[in-house]
């Protein structure tokens, strides 16, 4: 674990890459694992697969996203990990369990990443063949979805922090623009931008960015 969440900080601030990492070492980590996806499931219903190892784990979150079941949505509502043995006999969700066995999952184990509002993640890890995935893949996994989910959380605030410098930095230089055109003062050029954004209902950003690249301003 200790390896593992050393190659995670190397991805630091970059999410798609952290959520790839998280995938190739939950393979490497997980007894018996071959496969291994992330779903994030949006406004309790659209599963969304955001990284996996192969089509496999891809197409098994397709499918549960088009039958609105599987064990990826009940881990993510109900419980902190779903154990399916043998894909093809579970009864519990009978619909998908045959279409994912022909896809060419025979077990699988899905542990929840995060719950956050109405927005959902789960570490999903698959075998080819049924029962290979048994107690000490579950008591790994657990450990390892604790780890990628700190993982992910850094990521995404250090993402964010990155997002919220380059924001400020083009809402600078828009400033700098007005105020050198206009002669205005800081304060008066912001408040320039702020009103444009509310009367073109854009966000202040976006509508800064167009300013910086064009030099035009709607209803300048």
């Amino acid at each position: 674990m200790s390896r593992v969440a050393r190659q995670l900080q190397e991805e630091h601030g970059n999410i798609e890459a952290t959520l790839q990492a998280i995938t190739a070492a939950a393979v490497g980590a997980v007894p018996g694992a071959a496969e291994c996806g992330i779903s994030y499931v949006i406004g309790r219903r659209k599963v969304e697969p955001r990284a996996w190892t192969s089509e496999l784990p891809k197409d098994v979150d397709g499918l549960q996203d088009e039958l609105g079941e599987g064990p990826c949505l009940d881990t993510v509502w109900d419980e902190q990990v779903v154990r399916v043995d043998d894909v093809r006999t579970e009864q519990r969700w009978p619909r998908f369990s045959a279409r994912a066995a022909d896809l060419g999952a025979g077990s699988m184990m899905c542990f929840q990443l995060f719950v956050e509002g109405d927005n959902l993640g789960a570490l999903n890890v698959y075998a080819r063949e049924a029962g290979v995935l048994d107690e000490d893949s579950q008591e790994v996994g657990l450990m390892f979805a604790a780890h990628a989910a700190v993982a992910l959380a850094g990521a995404e605030h250090e993402q964010n922090l990155h997002a919220g410098m380059r924001n400020r930095d083009v809402i600078g230089q828009a400033k700098g623009i007005l105020m050198e055109r206009h002669k205005l003062t800081a304060d008066q050029a912001f408040g320039v931008l702020v009103r444009t954004s509310s009367l073109t209902n854009r966000k202040l950003h976006d509508l800064a960015e167009e300013f910086t690249s064009t030099g035009q301003l709607p209803g300048d």
